[in-house]
């Protein structure tokens, strides 16, 4: 069984899942979608599951797409909570299934912090909410919560930036695995083991000129298929507007318009504005990884380019060449 995991990352709109599959049907892999927008269901149109559409559905938690599966669809319904630890327990399940059946697991996606924590593991994401100590500290002040955070873990306290001081919800989950840490060590018991893996980071961007058109066009797309419909039916269905899957890039900037607070035409400009930022801000992110093998998707030959860097690192159970 082999250890080998098939990273693909990088700048929205640039085709990463398109690659993964292709990549995928090459050397016998599956995909492990590592999208924090993807997990919720009936948020279909805005997050991009075009490549969804009659394929099949499996409890387990992937989607048989042209005999292809992809992980990471659908895993909780539009009103549920959805954090970072569960994602985590999910994808190592689901990267375990895939060794087993001799296949190629590949992790896509743009979510920068699912990735560093399938490969590098985030300790705190598995700390368990503590509902006792976050009813006690639910009626203090920032200035009050950073005290308590400062004794508990000083070191913690003082990395926080101006933002993470005066936000509460950081701040106690802040202390939350402050405290966790403190009574764990008491016990001798280490936070994490991570599973030694053989990986391959390839890394998707392009001119900011063409990040731009993409996104642009990609938003016009999506409204096309009928967003503005799909958040009808959502808001009908019982989901509020300050529910975790409603805060999703492509969700957020309709809650001015369906308040007559905003015009359409501004929900537009809005939401493209708000991906190109994002995409920025994800370019940063995977740029201060230098395991990452980048290619620019506007050159001519860069599929097959990293169809030849991904043969070298993984010669075996491969397809042959595709012309």
């Amino acid at each position: 069984m082999s250890n080998k995991l098939l990273v693909v990352c990088g700048q929205t709109g640039t085709g990463k899942t398109s690659l993964a599959f292709y990549l995928a049907d090459i050397f016998d892999g599956e995909l492990v979608s590592a999208d924090s927008r993807q997990v919720y269901k009936k948020l279909d149109i805005g997050t991009g599951k075009d490549l969804l559409k009659d394929s099949k559905y499996d409890r387990r938690g992937y989607y048989d797409v042209g005999g292809i599966r992809i992980w990471g669809y659908d895993l909780v319904g539009p009103k549920a909570a959805f954090s970072l630890g569960r994602y985590l327990r999910f994808a190592k399940r689901a990267i375990k299934d895939i060794y087993k059946r001799d296949k190629l697991p590949i992790l896509v996606g743009g979510t920068g912090l699912y990735i560093k924590g399938v490969i590098d593991g985030i300790p705190t994401a598995i700390v368990p909410k503590n509902a006792i100590l976050r009813k006690n500290l639910s009626g203090k002040t920032p200035e009050e919560l950073f005290e308590i955070l400062a004794q508990l873990d000083p070191i913690k306290a003082g990395s926080l930036n101006h933002s993470d001081k005066g936000n509460p919800r950081r701040l106690i989950r802040a202390i939350e695995v402050a405290q966790w840490k403190l009574e764990l060590s008491h016990r001798r018991m280490p936070l994490i083991l991570k599973e030694k893996q053989d990986t391959l980071f390839i890394g998707l961007t392009a001119p900011k000129e063409i990040i731009s058109e993409k996104i642009d066009k990609r938003v016009d797309k999506r409204i096309a298929q009928g967003l503005e419909e799909e958040i009808k039916e959502l808001l009908t269905s019982g989901v509020k507007w300050e529910m975790q899957s409603m805060s999703s890039l492509g969700y957020r900037q309709w809650k001015g318009y369906f308040q007559k607070q905003n015009t359409y035409q501004e929900v537009v400009e809005n939401w493209k504005k708000e991906e190109k930022r994002y995409a920025r801000r994800q370019l940063t992110w995977f740029k201060k990884d230098k395991r990452i093998k980048w290619f620019d998707i506007s050159k001519k030959n860069f599929v097959k380019n990293v169809e030849k860097l991904v043969r070298k690192w993984y010669p075996s159970g491969r397809k042959n060449e595709k012309g």
